[in-house]
């Protein structure tokens, strides 16, 4: 099995290269070219959930496709739309369901709701990464969780938005090497991590980076990834830190989380 630092290495070598492989495989083409050609015929949120290959093509793109099965419960979702505060999908704690009504917005748009980009390239777009994403899953999870962050950094906003997120929890979980506690509030919790994590950081692709490449060490330590499969944990053991090119800090810095797992 590919190390998590092997995996994101090599697919963010050339990202763009790597979504234009998943984007000409022939099923995700045929899918495609289908959700495309229909998703502006589509009025209503029963005429969504009626149409199999449209609805799990747009569900799947929102990391939903586990919920395919509850048209009903995603009926309320998109009814209600997102422009009032007790609305289902801004009630839901799940981020996947408001972004998913704020693209489908049957509720404010009505019928206009499948007309715009958002419900369109912008759809398309998601599955492609989306896809990527669970791609990559199937050879490590730890880079899928890593994709998955990487996706979503410039959206988080608190660490209540983290901690709303399973994947993203256990990716700053992970990286930081936090214990889950059941015991701590919920806005202890998020003051925490935002202790941990600087909100304001993930607007900075160079700091995002870093923060992946992180994990991506930790989750390899933590899954006992052999460092002969990954180069970058053979630093972890380099008799001399200015050999390797990290800093003695960051290097204590790993070796103490080590310690901990």
């Amino acid at each position: 099995m590919l190390s998590a630092i092997t995996s994101l290495q090599l697919i963010n070598r050339n990202i763009a290269q790597s979504k234009a492989t998943v984007a000409a495989d022939p099923t995700v083409a045929r899918e495609t070219a289908y959700y495309q050609a229909n998703i502006s015929a589509i009025k209503t949120s029963a005429d969504f959930v009626d149409d199999y290959r449209v609805f799990s093509y747009a569900m799947n793109a929102y990391g939903l496709g586990d919920m395919i099965y509850a048209k009903a419960f995603m009926r309320h979702v998109l009814d209600g739309g997102v422009a009032h505060a007790n609305s289902m999908a801004n009630q839901l704690s799940d981020p996947r369901f408001k972004a998913f009504a704020a693209a489908f917005d049957f509720g404010d748009k009505g019928a206009a709701a499948t007309a715009g980009a958002a419900a369109a390239q912008a759809v398309t777009d998601r599955y492609i990464e989306q896809t990527l994403e669970d791609n990559t899953g199937q050879q490590n999870q730890g880079a899928q969780l890593a994709l998955y962050f990487q996706r979503q950094a410039p959206h988080i906003k608190s660490g209540m938005d983290i901690l709303a997120d399973k994947a993203l929890s256990q990716f700053v979980q992970t990286a930081f090497n936090i214990p889950v506690s059941a015991s701590a509030s919920i806005d202890s919790q998020a003051a925490y991590i935002e202790s941990k994590v600087h909100i304001a950081d993930l607007q900075d692709p160079a700091k995002v980076a870093a923060l992946v490449s992180r994990f991506a060490v930790m989750w390899d330590l933590q899954n006992n990834i052999a460092v002969a499969a990954n180069p970058s944990l053979s630093l972890l053991s380099a008799s001399s830190p200015a050999s390797s090119g990290f800093s003695t800090d960051l290097l204590n810095q790993i070796q103490l989380l080590h310690s901990h797992i």
